[in-house]
């Protein structure tokens, strides 16, 4: 009797197991987000792979961990005063097959950046995060690039009406 309960309750621990390494994947990127926040780099290293790829916003926009790491620093010496996520939102997922399998959690949020020159700027991003052994191995950002061109107050011109 023993052994069919047993039987019985393995397929329930076995889909509670996926749901724990979600969770544990969310809290992973959450320290991210609040790494970015912070305008902490050395705590978004740590949390970033030796072979973390980031691609996008724009098609053919890629980087590799070093360059990512300095990209920061650069930013937060000096660009950003402030960057501040809300309306956050964090689902995990698992791509079965494919180019990207594997454990993902993505972030949807609503984003205000504080510029050292007084300036600001609203963006709604979706950043996805493919997650191995407790690191971030890969990024997919998606936010529209012209509307915080135009919010920062950048003119786009169409060079056949010059």
């Amino acid at each position: 009797m023993k052994k069919f309960i047993i039987l019985l309750l393995l397929p329930f621990f076995m889909a509670c197991g996926g749901t724990d390494n979600h969770e544990a994947n969310i809290t992973i990127v959450k320290q991210y987000v609040d790494a970015v926040e912070a305008l902490d780099y050395d705590a978004m290293e740590n949390l970033l792979a030796e072979n973390y790829e980031g691609y996008g916003p724009s098609a053919g926009d890629t980087i590799h961990k070093a360059t990512a790491v300095e990209s920061w620093k650069k930013s937060v010496d000096e660009l950003y005063e402030k960057i501040s996520y809300s309306r956050s939102q964090f689902a995990g997922v698992t791509i079965p097959e494919g180019p990207n399998k594997g454990d993902w959690v993505a972030n949807w949020a609503e984003l205000q950046i504080s510029y050292k020159d007084g300036r600001s700027a609203t963006i709604w991003v979706n950043t996805n995060y493919k997650i191995e052994k407790g690191k971030i191995v890969k990024t997919m950002t998606f936010y529209n690039e012209a509307d915080v061109l135009e919010q920062l107050g950048y003119v786009f011109i169409d060079p056949d009406n010059i």
